[in-house]
Parts: C-alpha cells; structure tokens; sequence
C-alpha cells in the first residue's frame, strides 16, 4: 500500500469513536481490549499500520512519524501476567515517551464485511465469499473464482505465489478443491465447524496436532498458510480506509514473521 501525503489531521478521540462504529466492537467477546490501547498525543496526523505492536513495529513507525499506530495484535490479553515489566515495560515505555497512540482491533478486524482478514484474504487469493460459520461467524466459506485451479495443489501453488510463502498441506494435492472454508490467524478449532458448513478444503494461518488427524480422517484437506502471512491484508484496508476517511497520511509496515 502507499503512503498518503497530506496535511490534514484528526482527534484522537474522532479516530476512537470512527473505528468503534466501523467495526462494530462490542459485538464481539474478545481476548483483548479493542480500541485505544495506550494513549499519545491528542492529534493525530501519521497513521502507520502494522500486524503486530511489537518493538521493531514501534520503532519503524516513531522512525516514520508516526502520531499513531493501528494493529491488529495490541496487548493486554486475556490471563496475561499484568505487571509491567520486561518485554511489556520496553514496549509501552517507547509508546509513551514519543507520545504515540496505539489502537488494536482483533475479531472486529477479523469479521469486517470488508475490510476485514477474511474478506481481504478472499479478496488476495481470489476467493467468492458465500457463507459465513463458527463462533461470531468468524469463518467465510466460498470457491475459488479461477477455474484454473482445480486441486489442493493448485491451490497450495496459488497461495504460495499471491502470500510469498509455501503453505503445509494436509491432504492428497490430487484432490478436487470444491467448497472452500477460510479464516485467518490462529483458527484451527474452526475446522469441524468448516467441516459441518460443508466444505473440502479449509485454510487458516496455523495448524496443531490434533487437526492434523481430524483433517486425515475426513478428508478434508487443511492448508495452515502462516498466521502473520494470511493477517497482513486486514490493518492495511484499514489504514487505507482511515486514511481517506480523514485525509491523514497512513504507511503499513510489514515486519515479517515465519509463524
């Protein structure tokens, strides 16, 4: 995505209220606050967009100018030790001595009609959107629009050129593609809600063992495409939508992650 040059800028508080609405946060049981997570200066004219609030992330984005940060991974989750030290102090000390704000939104970005994970994946891998399943309907069912691609392989071969990294495939490659279920990140207890949807091949970003043996003993082939990697698309949407929302500059940083 492009950076946008502008002069413009926003409140804080505007940008709050905006993405609330938008994503439509308190519909959703989440693991983490959603919103505002560390408060920096009041307004806000840089927005830098990133998958994760790491300490490389905070660092490239003051290094740009950043006034804020959007993520789709902020802090503070569920059953976490909640002091303030060590990699938790490093990261919230470099937010609060640039006076930068940090919003992070998780399932609301996951489920957005559009600019949501699963909608900006299907949106990256070619993917029709049909149906929705699981929890909070977190999970997308669809086909695949090009009919070149006829088997997991091909589909395996599709994701590794549009997402830069090879998926692990569970399943035959010869294997008709068919209904197709999908969602990102860390969604492999969704796939016997996939499965009862109907579908013969699930995606998802990870993969754990005892999915392994579901996928071999239903037939239903399992694509883990990398956490980080299927997650990338969502936050951009975003930054860009903020970005022409309020006519404010917006630069996604991508600092990789192999998981």
């Amino acid at each position: 995505m492009s950076q946008k040059t502008s002069h413009k800028t926003m409140s804080r508080a505007s940008l709050a209220a905006h993405l609330a609405s938008t994503l439509d946060i308190t519909r959703f049981r989440d693991f983490c606050p959603n919103g505002l997570q560390v408060e920096g200066r009041e307004t806000i004219g840089t927005v830098v967009s990133g998958v994760t609030a790491s300490l490389a992330l905070l660092e490239a984005a003051i290094e740009h100018g950043a006034d804020a940060i959007l993520v789709h991974h902020g802090y503070f989750w569920r059953g976490e030790d909640a002091r303030v030290i060590g990699q938790k102090q490093r990261r919230l000390k470099m937010l609060l001595a640039n006076d930068v704000n940090l919003f992070a939104y998780h399932l609301p970005l996951d489920a957005h009609p559009q600019l949501g994970n699963n909608a900006q994946l299907a949106r990256v891998l070619g993917f029709r959107a049909e149906g929705r399943f699981g929890e909070d309907d977190l999970g997308w069912t669809g086909a695949v629009e090009d009919s070149a691609i006829r088997t997991v392989g091909d589909l395996a071969r599709q994701v590794e050129a549009r997402l830069g990294r090879a998926p692990l495939v569970i399943g035959d490659p010869q294997q008709p593609v068919g209904k197709v279920a999908w969602c990102t990140g860390a969604a492999q207890s969704f796939l016997g809600d996939a499965i009862a949807a109907g579908a013969n091949v699930y995606l998802s970003g990870e993969i754990s063992e005892p999915t392994v043996h579901l996928a071999r003993e239903t037939g239903v082939a399992y694509l883990a495409c990398g956490h980080h990697a299927t997650e990338r698309y969502g936050v951009q949407a975003l930054g860009e939508h903020v970005a022409a929302t309020f006519g404010v500059s917006h630069r996604f940083i991508d600092i990789d992650n192999p998981v």
